[in-house]
């Protein structure tokens, strides 16, 4: 069957549409329902499960959650149970961890306000208080192509054609995939995301913004001698065993029953082709320092993912006609990533707020997109009016 006699693709029509089911997606899909619980929503996620594709340290700041779901400590079955009691940072040579006192610290280091847990059983608890809300979610479903209509507007995704063969030909059960449209259509694919690099060069979102930094952020989570477990206790390196021309650092968190997830992260910009950042983070627990943590541990799981690392001046412009682009997809992701924090939750609801009333998101879309000119100093009013109602960035979630 050539492309040409590919039958048409049925449609669904929802009021917005939203690509991701991480804690932007999910965020924005409950905000969007307590403002007006008759928008008809859906997010689509390529994971088999939500949850599935998340990744992170996590220390989770919770100032987003608490605007997002106000009672979420007196809910039983919220995942986040760890305080932070403890931070501590080191500056790490081959044979010492050297301390480094907190005082000298800046503000946005202190995480003793936050919660360690899982950001991927926060995202299945997230999609649960989502679909109680009457919010479809569609996991097992990768959104592959944007749609636009006669006047250049996105309006909807399509997800990837099923039954296709390695060779590239069609099985038996070939089923073409669905086109979901939507008044608004929010964009939650993490960094890096395939169409949202689409939307950036169509739109030209980042024509006043500094060129985008990734990072790579490796993690394993181990479950140690309880001897060794101090719940509560939160510790990041930088140095050894990255010398001084690489940057990147290390995570180490406690908590739950005797879980310690460790990580290592590793700015992109390294100069050297022989670098590999897994066997750094390997050599990184050989450490003196460390080793002893986990001997006689047992590793339960790891991962990698992708980091946004540009900080502000990388951000693009983040709305367009008919969506917006939400979360690690827009660059909300602190500087200091070996925190484990990004703004998540309510950099989503930000734009939750901003797509209130649809129609009129998405013609305010339209006229931000014929002001490019001004689009780095007007990167607040982008956000929107709820953005400036809340009145400062809110913090959350790895």
């Amino acid at each position: 069957m050539s492309s040409e006699e590919l039958p048409p693709r049925e449609s669904m029509e929802f009021d917005v549409v939203i690509v991701g089911a991480g804690p932007s997606g999910l965020s924005a899909a409950i905000r969007l329902k307590e403002l007006n619980a008759e928008l008809n929503i859906v997010v689509v996620e390529k994971g088999s499960e939500v949850g599935a594709h998340i990744l992170s340290g996590a220390v989770i700041d919770p100032v987003g959650l608490d605007k997002l779901v106000p009672d979420w400590r007196q809910d039983a079955d919220c995942p986040l149970k760890t305080q932070v009691k403890t931070d501590k940072f080191f500056w790490m040579t081959g044979g010492s961890a050297i301390p480094l006192p907190a005082f000298i610290m800046p503000p946005l280091m202190n995480n003793h306000h936050c919660y360690i847990g899982s950001l991927g059983q926060l995202c299945r608890w997230l999609a649960g208080k989502a679909e109680a809300l009457g919010v479809e979610i569609y996991p097992g479903f990768a959104a592959t192509e944007v749609l636009y209509d006669e006047k250049g507007a996105v309006r909807g995704i399509a997800t990837g054609d099923m039954g296709i063969a390695k060779d590239g030909s069609h099985k038996a059960s070939f089923t073409r995939g669905m086109e979901l449209c939507g008044k608004y259509t929010l964009f939650a694919e993490g960094a890096r995301g395939s169409l949202t690099k689409q939307l950036v060069a169509k739109f030209s979102l980042d024509a006043n913004s500094q060129p985008p930094k990734f990072g790579i952020g490796l993690k394993e989570v181990w479950q140690i001698d309880p001897a060794k477990h101090q719940k509560g206790l939160i510790q990041h390196s930088f140095g050894w065993p990255l010398d001084n021309s690489m940057g990147g650092g290390s995570f180490l968190y406690h908590y739950d029953d005797n879980l310690v997830a460790v990580g290592f992260v590793v700015h992109l910009n390294y100069q050297d082709p022989y670098l590999s950042p897994f066997d750094e983070f390997q050599r990184f627990k050989t450490h003196p320092a460390i080793r002893t943590l986990f001997e006689g541990g047992k590793r339960l799981a790891y991962g990698a993912r992708a980091i946004t690392e540009g900080g502000y001046q990388s951000v693009p412009r983040l709305s367009f006609a008919g969506g917006a682009l939400i979360g690690c997809a827009a660059g909300a992701e602190r500087g200091n990533n070996l925190f484990g924090r990004q703004h998540a939750a309510t950099h989503r609801i930000m734009h939750a707020l901003d797509a209130r009333h649809i129609d009129k998101a998405r013609g305010a879309a339209d006229q931000r997109a014929a002001r490019k000119a001004q689009a780095r100093h007007r990167l607040v009013a982008t956000l929107g009016d709820g953005a400036r109602a809340i009145g400062k960035p809110l913090a959350a979630l790895e």
